[in-house]
């Protein structure tokens, strides 16, 4: 059984499954509009966490948020059904794609098959999209991915179920009412007041305050935990930054994206100014991560390099201390 499913890469995986399900279902709706009416950006420093064995720096919300504030903002309804019986989950699954309809899945990366062998590490947030079945063979649309795949039935077993923080427990996921009509203007100035909110919190370990908290524990590392130890930690940063999620700079290009496509779409040429402004910070979130893998790397050494990332990350807090306060304005 294959439904006539369209495959849209995209920069995240549950934007993208996001984007591509409703697509599919006949609201056109773009990965970045997704995202910022998901309000997908965020900050958060859990130290008392660990993650691969570093603090959890996060750079997105928990897993589903994004599509279910989508789905609320926008008027549709999305069902979520996770398991306990494997089999039941597979039996569910089938059920689903016989009757036509793809299913958004929350998956764990590390035993994924087609994935490069530097990007698998023990991460159950992932998202993709199971739209048909090929003999025993499932149909995959991965929106990180350039082309559909494929998974056997345990591949795709093992990856429903794998365990650890954030297991998905089989998790499937898909809409099953789209809205008649959308207040475009009404779901944007809300994501946008959340996202604002998320990221000026008064919150030590949230948002700008959470950078900030970021920045001044760098400088400690070395002495606190030893040099090795210290780059393990800048490089479990690095990774959740710009390779699981693209939190650090995609995540802002693709927010600026959605304000010029939402300033565009409701006539506010001040979300569209402001998406030149975020896209700049992004530019600087990338040099930032490019630095950082030069100390983890060893390409760069000395005390001072850890004070140059500290200032560097007090830095891009403050400017997105300004950014949010005038975007909290624009609107």
């Amino acid at each position: 059984m294959t439904v006539d499913f369209k495959h849209h890469q995209s920069a995240h995986c549950e934007n993208g499954v996001a984007s591509n399900l409703l697509i599919n279902q006949g609201l056109q709706i773009s990965e970045p509009m997704a995202f910022g009416l998901g309000s997908g950006l965020f900050y958060v420093y859990l130290p008392f966490v660990k993650v691969n064995h570093a603090p959890a720096i996060s750079y997105r919300p928990l897993p589903g948020l994004i599509f279910n504030r989508l789905a609320k903002r926008l008027g549709l309804k999305v069902k979520r059904i996770k398991f306990s019986n494997r089999a039941k989950a597979q039996q569910v699954l089938e059920q689903k794609i016989a009757e036509g309809i793809p299913c958004g899945l929350q998956v764990g990366v590390f035993h994924l098959p087609y994935f490069p062998e530097e990007y698998r590490f023990h991460f159950n947030a992932h998202n993709l999209v199971v739209y048909g079945k090929e003999g025993d063979n499932f149909l995959v649309s991965d929106p990180v991915m350039e082309t559909t795949t494929i998974l056997t039935p345990n591949e795709l077993e093992r990856v429903r179920f794998a365990q650890g923080a954030f297991a998905p427990k089989g998790q499937i996921y898909y809409p099953v009412q789209l809205p008649q009509t959308v207040n475009w203007e009404c779901a944007i100035y809300k994501a946008i007041k959340k996202t604002c909110r998320d990221m000026l919190a008064p919150v030590p370990i949230v948002g700008v305050k959470g950078m900030r908290m970021v920045a001044r524990a760098i400088v400690k590392w070395p002495k606190k935990v030893g040099g090795p130890k210290a780059n393990h930690y800048l490089a479990q940063m690095v990774r959740m930054q710009e390779e699981i999620g693209t939190g650090g700079g995609g995540f802002r290009f693709i927010y600026a994206a959605f304000l010029q496509e939402a300033g565009n779409k409701i006539g506010n040429t001040k979300l569209v100014e402001l998406s030149k402004e975020m896209t700049e910070i992004g530019d600087s979130w990338r040099d930032f991560a490019v630095n950082a893998a030069r100390v983890y790397k060893k390409r760069k050494n000395g005390d001072d390099v850890y004070v140059s990332l500290s200032k560097e990350l007090m830095s891009l807090a403050d400017r997105e201390e300004q950014f949010f306060k005038k975007l909290k304005k624009a609107i």
